[in-house]
């Protein structure tokens, strides 16, 4: 068997905005919405200086239908540059990139060869012995067991299964193309090359199977260093190794409040908390969320000055590093003392809910799409346009009338 490398990547969601940003500088919220397309031009680097001899996408290569020919000129662009050092580039179809989904076409450069849609295919690479088996998805939900007909592995050579799938069930991504490591492993193929979940895994050794996670984070979800994996084969030996690839991270610290912390002291534990939060930047920009717990008598206030503790935040956030900039704080502190008893006076309609009146659940959800229909820039595609689901926007709803209708300390 002879000796070879290969990239093996998978959603790079080219044309995804970024969700949960709430930054007024333009300039920064340029560098996190591009950074997916600077995640994949800096895996055709590696491409071309590691000279791999084939490049694999696992699906969902673009995040969704286009609104204009940008994207596939980009993608364009890119693969060229991997055609010009004669390196093949294999795509199959994902779930964002199905082809019920994508309208708009730009010709591709000869090297780039798609897997089928309505059956398993398989592409031949003679002088490495290598054989592709895929299968890319017809529509957005494939709800079936695809590995079962991909076809046997070609004898004496490398095979590599190439699938966009949930396995047996990945939290929170569909369950597309639900399979076993049985399953695959019942193909006999040498690799198998996955997509559709955003973070990395090695799922399986004999054979490998590996998930190679999203090239670029695109909310905080997805937080950590994200890529693609270098695959390389020397006499039958296969070994495999990260490559990192993302231009901006996501990251998120919890900061517990004391009963008494007031709004400075609790920006003094913020700002001790962000001492560690450069460490998983690694020069990147960052992000972040910041989650406060615990208890305090300065709740009300907290939360009724809002804007103003968030700016303070964000002051802390550039005291330790100019480039972590903040996404949220989240207020999940408790009321405690006085604050806790005087927050029910006069409010007794609102504060005593435990739930939500019926119906007012579906009338926010429906608010909450017509309002992400009208965001800019494909925002309202997202699974969560705003950020949260409405049950979380009207409980931050809920505890800033609360905190207004109480007054401040």
């Amino acid at each position: 068997m002879s000796s070879f490398s290969f990239i093996h990547s998978a959603d790079l969601h080219l044309g995804s905005p970024f969700q949960g940003l709430a930054m007024k500088d333009a300039d920064v919220a340029e560098v996190f919405m591009e950074a997916s397309r600077r995640a994949f031009t800096a895996l055709v680097d590696q491409a071309i200086e590691r000279k791999v001899d084939f490049f694999l996408v696992a699906g969902d290569v673009y995040d969704g239908d286009w609104k204009d020919n940008k994207i596939g000129l980009f993608f364009n662009r890119e693969v060229a540059r991997l055609e010009r050092a004669e390196i093949p580039v294999f795509l199959l179809k994902g779930n964002h990139d199905a082809e019920s989904v994508i309208t708009r076409t730009i010709t591709l450069p000869k090297n780039v060869r798609e897997f089928p849609v309505n059956r398993p295919g398989t592409f031949k690479l003679d002088h490495l012995k290598v054989a592709l088996h895929g299968q890319g998805f017809a529509e957005r939900s494939a709800v079936e067991n695809l590995a079962l007909s991909y076809p046997p592995p070609q004898p004496g050579w490398f095979n590599i299964g190439v699938l966009h799938t949930s396995l047996t069930g990945r939290e929170p991504h569909a369950p597309y193309a639900p399979c076993s490591v049985e399953d695959l492993r019942s193909r006999g193929y040498d690799y198998w090359a996955l997509g559709h979940v955003h973070d990395y895994e090695v799922v399986a050794e004999n054979p490998l199977v590996i998930f190679p996670g999203n090239l670029q984070g695109r909310s905080i979800r997805e937080q950590g260093a994200k890529g693609a994996v270098l695959v390389a084969v020397e006499d039958g030996h296969i070994s495999h190794e990260r490559i990192i690839t993302d231009s901006a991270r996501f990251a998120q610290i919890s900061v517990v409040v004391e009963r008494e912390d007031d709004l400075p002291a609790i920006l003094r534990r913020i700002e001790a908390a962000l001492e560690s939060v450069a460490e998983v930047m690694e020069g990147r920009p960052l992000a972040l969320r910041i989650r406060l717990t615990g208890e305090s008598r300065w709740r009300r206030e907290l939360l009724a000055r809002a804007q103003d503790f968030r700016d303070e935040a964000q002051a802390a956030c550039h005291r330790c590093h100019e480039d972590i900039w903040l996404e949220k704080v989240e207020v999940r502190v408790e009321a405690s003392g006085a604050a806790a008893a005087g927050g029910q006076l006069g409010l007794d309609g609102l504060l005593s809910l435990d739930s939500f009146p019926p119906g007012l659940m579906e009338e926010a959800e429906v608010k909450v799409a017509e309002i992400a229909a009208r965001l800019p820039g494909g925002l309202g595609a997202q699974e969560l346009a705003l950020g949260d689901d409405a049950e979380t926007l009207l409980a931050e709803a809920r505890e800033l009338l609360l905190a207004r209708a109480g007054g401040s300390r």
